[in-house]
């Protein structure tokens, strides 16, 4: 039986085989913990818009993970993706009014300068993910909240070691980072918000000035403020990092696609799609079930916790033709990279403007660059990507 907190060798690497084999036999695969493997797209479709049988709150299972009252724990289980209503409601209402694609549209030209500025002094020999793909998303989501440029140099380390902290397994040494990193940022984000207050920004473009002010509902409490812009943080970094860099080595190992992008750029919007369906940056969901339930022939008992396979789903044959094959031009792709129902990603359209840029302009200045020796992966189970992409420019 396949066991998600002791996966064979190889899997972190390449779970993609593993995948399809769990797809053709056991779509819904019981662990050693209780907790239940669902892979296929059918039901992580229904699940994520049954919010009635199956919800995010994580306090049942984050408290003996991380212990009750800890920075992980308060953390992980008060920022908008491990909460239902009322919480997620009002959070999210201004979250989505802060990121309506309006508001996105204003923030290009801003994004372009910076991708092209990276570009312009990017070395000969360079790590297209240091040097890259993870320097776009902290520039943005720094301009989203006005961190001054000089503060912006932790929030990688800070992100990496929260969001690694929700792996299935976790070291003394890994839990002690991640809670020592909430600790930190918190401490910074609250002489932040304090200055905020005293000299608000525009609402338009300054989110941490819309979550300050609330809405017609009321505001966020402290904590909920102060969390919520940890996930922020969090959640827009990791992902785009990895869909930036998969998208540049996918495209390099696939030349025929990379060809087919350059000659025809419209093609852009669907190789983002694609990108994010072949090698999605989150690979892993999770829910709790209020009630008994019956999937894939299991009869799951209520508080069971699900760990929903979105690398899976992503490659289901029942959905997608040739679910192995890198095609660019895939129509339609009913991918669930974003997740779906009211929890679907909120930050999906500067995700996918990030990426469709970045790749854009790469391409444009670089179109014959090469990956050299040398690539890693991020190592990790739930979020997959690289962490090192030596590549040649030409």
């Amino acid at each position: 039986m396949f066991d998600l907190s002791h996966p064979p060798a190889g899997f972190i690497e390449n779970p993609f085989p593993h995948y399809d084999e769990l797809l053709r036999k056991t779509p819904v695969c019981p662990q050693n913990d209780g907790s239940f493997l669902v892979c296929n797209h059918a039901d992580l479709n229904a699940i994520y818009r049954d919010t009635a049988t199956y919800i995010s709150d994580k306090k049942q299972a984050f408290a003996p993970k991380f212990g009750q009252g800890t920075p992980l724990y308060e953390h992980h289980t008060t920022s908008l993706v491990f909460n239902d209503p009322p919480l997620h409601t009002r959070v999210r209402r201004i979250m989505t009014a802060a990121l309506a694609p309006k508001a996105i549209q204003k923030m290009e030209p801003g994004l372009i300068k910076i991708i092209d500025q990276l570009l312009d002094n990017m070395p000969e020999n360079p790590d297209l993910v240091a040097d890259f793909a993870m320097s776009i998303p902290i520039q943005i989501i720094g301009n989203l909240l006005d961190i001054p440029p000089s503060d912006r140099t932790p929030l990688r380390d800070w992100s990496l070691a929260i969001l690694g902290a929700l792996e299935p397994t976790l070291t003394p040494a890994q839990l002690e980072k991640g809670h020592a990193a909430v600790s930190e940022v918190k401490a910074y984000l609250q002489g932040l918000v304090a200055d905020r207050k005293a000299s608000p920004g525009d609402p338009e473009t300054d989110v941490l000035t819309r979550l300050i002010a609330g809405d017609d509902a009321g505001q966020l409490t402290e904590i909920e403020l102060i969390q919520n812009c940890i996930f922020i943080l969090n959640a827009g970094h990791e992902t785009t990092t990895n869909l930036i860099g998969s998208g540049l080595a996918l495209l390099h190992d696939h030349p025929d696609q990379k060809h087919r992008l350059m000659t025809d750029p419209t093609l852009i919007d669907t190789c983002v799609e694609e990108v994010l369906r072949f090698r999605s940056p989150n690979q892993f969901g999770n829910r709790e079930t209020t009630k008994d339930v019956t999937l894939g022939g299991h009869l799951i008992p209520v508080g069971s916790n699900l760990h929903l396979c979105i690398g899976a789903a992503n490659r289901d044959p029942q959905v997608f033709d040739n679910p192995s094959e890198f095609d660019i031009g895939r129509r339609p792709n009913r991918h669930l990279a974003f997740a779906g129902g009211p929890h679907v990603c909120v930050g999906l359209t500067l995700a996918r403007m990030e990426g469709r840029i970045a790749l854009q302009r790469f391409l444009a200045k670089f179109p014959d660059y090469q990956i050299r020796a040398g690539r890693k992966t991020g190592g990790r189970i739930r979020f997959h990507g690289l962490s090192h992409l030596p590549a040649h420019l030409g």
